[in-house]
């Protein structure tokens, strides 16, 4: 039976949910989730839970993401990227240097309203399937946080960026909160420049705590002649926060759902093994309680 995380390098064109049904039949395992849509033009980091593993998926969902993107200046579409409608075409009367100089704007606590072609419900309806109606509906600001966004040298294109960038693009490295839309970001830039703009192409660098250099194309998983040795660990997405070992008594108690007492244990989250190191449960220390907040042993080992 599988049970873990595999990191995959997501195509472009294929959507987040077409990678999860082709590892459906490549593990023949049902329980598989995502920790994170990219959109289809969108490559990069995704964190895919397989098995028990996706009980684990609401924490990678809610964790920062950081993206290599292109900015491309002077184009307005639709959709805020270059795979839909050209809107309007302006010329760039800026310089590398004004673009550096307005991205401190652009960093920290931020109000963003969501594009139109997002999946986001409004009154019950996907705010894409609107969209492409020809409606636009009024979408409410909402509170994101980019920590980094750096503008990097062209010199770093190549391998899964354009060879050469077209005139008036640029790349950019940003580092944000869940709920972050990228093209957005590269939208409001352009318009706040003058000229408007657009995202080219959208790589993620990093999610979960996940980076590409861990990641595995979905070709080497399908030839790959055990794909489950592909797989990490479910408490590797929790490896920031300090560990507890557990003795019988104390293990056994998680395993029922029985808080532990613990006075002098630091409030915080933990993750919890067992004697034999097997991974139990990420738990909350609490006014000098331990506190089950997602258990990840299988059922079947209740009895130990």
């Amino acid at each position: 039976m599988a049970n873990g995380i595999l990191i995959i390098d997501k195509p472009q064109d294929w959507t987040s949910m077409d990678v999860c049904a082709k590892l459906r039949g490549v593990f023949h395992e049902k329980r598989v989730g995502h920790g994170g849509t990219l959109d289809p033009m969108a490559t990069g980091v995704l964190p895919v839970f397989i098995g028990r593993a996706t009980r684990a998926v609401e924490f990678a969902t809610d964790s920062d993401k950081e993206y290599i993107t292109g900015l491309q200046l002077g184009v307005i579409t639709n959709t805020q990227d270059l795979t839909g409608e050209v809107l309007e075409t302006r010329p760039v009367p800026v310089s590398r240097e004004d673009l550096a100089a307005l991205l401190p704007r652009f960093t920290g606590p931020l109000e963003q309203i969501p594009p139109m072609y997002s999946a986001i419900k409004i009154g019950g309806k996907k705010l894409y399937e609107l969209a492409r109606k020809g409606r636009e509906v009024e979408r409410k600001a909402r509170k994101i946080t980019v920590y980094e966004l750096e503008l990097l040298e062209e010199g770093i294109a190549g391998g899964p960026f354009p060879a050469e960038l077209p005139p008036d693009t640029y790349l950019l490295r940003i580092r944000c909160s869940k709920g972050t839309y990228v093209r957005t970001l590269c939208h409001d830039i352009g318009q706040a420049l003058g000229c408007g703009g657009c995202m080219s192409f959208l790589r993620r660098s990093m999610a979960g705590g996940f980076f590409l250099a861990e990641s595995h194309s979905l070709e080497e998983v399908v030839n790959h002649p055990d794909p489950t040795s592909l797989l990490l660990p479910v408490d590797k997405l929790f490896s920031h926060l300090p560990s507890l070992t557990l003795k019988a008594q104390g293990e056994k108690k998680v395993r029922n759902g029985v808080s532990l007492s613990t006075p002098k244990l630091k409030e915080g989250e933990y993750r919890v093994y067992g004697e034999s190191g097997s991974f139990l449960a990420l738990s909350r220390c609490e006014r000098g309680r331990l506190v089950t907040v997602k258990s990840f042993f299988e059922p079947a080992d209740l009895s130990l």
